[in-house]
């Protein structure tokens, strides 16, 4: 267990590193948390911080995703031994989902980070990139809809399991377990975009809102 405890820890403090904040640092010290909805999402930072601003976090949330599923499961670590009761691909769930965690809850910036989506993108496109055909085409198609990002992502999350079940792949516990537990969290992460929706005080996003173009 001492294989899994620590390369999900590492895939933890990975996610850990919140692209929005590095790259406020990098621009004189912008922290996105204290603009707009408080959050260290892309969302946030393309509402505040534009479109360029955005890319970079984007870029940064999703590769740390990637490099959690893909690298750290087949790290061979000095002093290390690979533990033979725990399975490869299980090992690769934890480790994505470590990453995701570390990403809303980051060591590094007293646990408020994002909500998890790009991160979490970034871990299927090596676990399952077939996936992130319905994945995106759900969110493209809320977004443009209606203009709620939050609403369209908690439904990308959820149309992950449906697909896996669409296409006969339930057998595959560890990446069902994975679609099942993650969609679950992303409602989690996106509760007070569910709240408000409810309390019909949800900002929409102008820009991508195509058939909704009222405030």
């Amino acid at each position: 267990m001492l294989e899994l405890g620590t390369k999900v820890l590492l895939a933890y403090l990975l996610g850990s590193v919140s692209g929005s904040l590095l790259i406020g640092k990098l621009k004189g010290g912008v922290d996105i948390r204290e603009l707009g909805s408080g959050n260290a999402g892309g969302t946030n930072a393309f509402r505040t911080q534009g479109k360029m601003f955005a890319l970079g976090v984007v870029i940064i949330d999703v590769g740390k995703g990637y490099l959690s599923a893909a690298f750290i499961p087949v790290l061979a670590i000095v002093g290390l031994a690979q533990d033979s009761a725990v399975g490869r691909e299980w090992l690769v769930m934890a480790c994505a989902s470590a990453v995701v965690i570390g990403h809303c809850y980051p060591f590094w910036h007293g646990f408020q980070g994002g909500k998890g989506a790009a991160t979490l993108i970034g871990t299927l496109i090596y676990i399952q990139p077939a996936i992130l055909l319905p994945v995106i085409a759900i969110w493209v198609l809320v977004v443009m809809l209606s203009g709620y990002v939050g609403l369209a992502t908690v439904m990308a999350g959820f149309s992950a399991p449906v697909y896996l079940l669409l296409t006969g792949q339930m057998a595959d516990q560890p990446l069902m377990t994975l679609a099942i537990s993650m969609a679950v969290f992303l409602v989690y992460t996106h509760r007070e975009n569910i709240r408000r929706l409810k309390a019909g005080t949800e900002a929409r996003v102008g820009q991508l809102a195509i058939f909704r173009r009222d405030s």
